[in-house]
């Protein structure tokens, strides 16, 4: 992410709103990236769902650098949630995916899929006072449903995702991917936060493709070692179902199935609170007087600021 100020105003009140930046600079890109970058831009910013990342301007630098200006999160993925924390409770499981849906909901419903959901592309984050706060990030491989031009962009065979979260149909059928191709990845989403550990593993991606193809999932209660609620491993086994046919329907579906699992009610807003207020406890004694070494190894500089004034 490039962090750069975005001038907003409010009246007669003018103020920096902390942004991210995303670029992709066009002599290290191939036309055909350039392109597939805009339409994530122009299809992202189609999307207002709180748990969808909100896209606030793009554009094209003098030098040809195409960027999109994006909020900036305070947070981290959820792959960093597990590593820290290990495979989580039910409940917190549950809290997630829910708002997961919610995003994914308003994608489908305007003709978009993800393609490419997996940890690192779902963050959590403190957002208006709220805790365990979902963000849905880099549409980069959606795809339009109905947009046939959209398959000139895709060579033939081509599989867009990640080896450890792509659906059986997304390597068999790459151009036939519908919504429930999200449902899966988002169930091998699920049960990586419950156990700690991908659905399947190998040593390079075609193997784990072949699993994906072939192989039955281990149930959760079985790599765990331990009891998991029956509604909760079934729904999550049913999202990693090979035919699409017998996954839930719909993220709404999938969403209106997570509410009626029984550790549902087991996490809620207060839980969220106290784990972050410990969280932070903790790193604030770890990390006190410890310089910090994150790095920015650039910087874009976008005239944000004069554009907004001048179209006021």
């Amino acid at each position: 992410a490039y962090l750069e100020g975005d001038y907003c105003k409010t009246g007669f009140t003018e103020y920096l709103r902390p942004t991210a930046i995303k670029l992709l600079k066009s002599q290290e890109a191939t036309e055909e990236q350039i392109t597939r970058f805009e339409r994530e831009v122009q299809l992202t910013s189609q999307l207002t769902n709180p748990n969808t990342v909100a896209i606030y301007d793009y554009g094209r630098t003098s030098d040809g650098t195409f960027y999109y200006v994006m909020e900036y999160l305070s947070g981290f993925d959820l792959a960093r949630l597990v590593e820290e924390a290990g495979p989580l409770p039910e409940g917190r499981v549950i809290y997630i995916l829910a708002q997961a849906c919610s995003s994914l909901a308003e994608a489908h419903s305007v003709g978009l899929i993800h393609r490419d959901i997996k940890p690192s592309n779902i963050m959590i984050c403190q957002r208006g006072g709220l805790h365990d706060v979902v963000k849905v990030l880099d549409f980069g491989l959606v795809k339009e449903l109905e947009n046939q031009e959209e398959t000139l962009l895709t060579a033939a065979g081509f599989v867009s995702g990640t080896p450890g979260y792509l659906s059986p149909e997304s390597i068999k059928a790459p151009d036939g991917v519908d919504r429930r191709g999200d449902i899966y990845c988002l169930g091998a989403v699920g049960y990586f936060l419950l156990t700690g550990s991908p659905v399947f593993d190998g040593t390079n991606a075609i193997e784990i493709m072949s699993h994906h193809l072939h192989t039955s999932p281990q149930k959760p209660s079985d790599r765990l070692d331990r009891p998991v609620s029956a509604d909760l491993e079934d729904l999550l086994l049913q999202c990693l179902e090979k035919d699409r046919e017998l996954r839930p329907s719909s993220a709404e579906a999938l969403r209106a199935g997570l509410a009626a699992c029984h550790s549902a009610s087991r996490w809620a807003e207060t839980n969220a609170r106290d784990w972050w207020t410990q969280r932070s406890a903790a790193a604030a004694t770890s990390e006190k007087a410890k310089p910090s070494t994150e790095k920015i190894d650039e910087a874009l500089e976008v005239a944000l600021g004069d554009r907004l004034k001048s179209d006021g």
